[in-house]
């Protein structure tokens, strides 16, 4: 096996899809560098330098030096963007991590899976929380997500990409409905909870217990930070419409 080339994530703490690869990359046990990004601060130089395609992260370095904020990747090293496939990349790259499986079913099955979260939940998860979307449209999806689940174990039975691609959003779910972090009301946010604890969400509970007990998890989620950050985001948005780079709504005179 050849050398391991240097890794360096650009990743933010608020951020979901960053969350996703370093997931994979602790399943790896990948050596691996990461530097944060303030996406409600953003530094010109990450942009400039780094990722000129809208400064988005995360993205993964692959190769050249060590790298330290401010400097500019080199031009033998490989940049990739995109959550899903760096998820890919590194299951390509760590075939010995097994994270994506080798029945070639089962990895078609892990990658509609990621299909899935990224086109019928990741909208509905933004706009619950920064839209006043209603409740039971947010639940109407996780429902659909939880039928596609096996009867017990992890997406496509073992742990893989396809749950990278959906537990930061599920733990991110909880924390915001936990402390009222959206534009929800209190009560909706009381009911979000009692419906997950339900019987309706019953297999998508355990599923949710057997992602955050990988140790993949306890390394990578500090809720005491992302709650912080995403209270920075809200007060944000309240005052200018801003989600993110790419999404913004009106927000109303007052």
């Amino acid at each position: 096996m050849s050398e391991q080339k240097r890794i360096t994530l650009y990743s933010a703490v608020d951020s979901p899809f960053p969350h996703r690869v370093r997931l994979a990359l602790e399943e790896a046990n990948a050596q691996y560098d990461t530097i944060l990004i303030d996406l409600m601060n953003k530094e010109e130089w990450y942009e400039k330098k780094v990722n000129p395609a809208g400064g988005k992260v995360p993205l993964l370095v692959y190769g050249g030096p060590k790298l330290h904020p401010d400097e500019e990747p080199s031009a033998d090293s490989a940049k990739i963007t995109e959550s899903i496939v760096i998820l890919e990349f590194l299951a390509d790259i760590f075939p010995e991590a097994h994270l994506l499986p080798a029945d070639p079913v089962l990895r078609a099955r892990a990658r509609l899976f990621c299909v899935a979260v990224d086109t019928k939940l990741v909208m509905p998860f933004l706009s619950f929380h920064f839209s006043a979307v209603p409740l039971e449209a947010l639940l109407a999806v996780l429902e659909e997500i939880q039928a596609k689940l096996p009867p017990t174990g992890f997406a496509v039975g073992d742990w893989s990409i396809a749950d990278a691609a959906i537990a930061p959003l599920l733990v991110r779910l909880k924390t915001a409905l936990k402390y009222n972090l959206g534009t929800f009301t209190p009560e909706t946010a009381k009911q979000g909870l009692a419906a997950l604890e339900s019987p309706r969400f019953a297999r998508l509970r355990q599923y949710y217990k057997d992602l955050v007990g990988r140790p993949s998890m306890s390394k990578t989620w500090d809720e005491d930070a992302v709650r912080a950050a995403f209270e920075r985001r809200l007060d944000r948005f309240r005052k200018t419409g801003i989600i993110n780079s790419d999404i913004r709504v009106p927000v109303s005179a007052r």
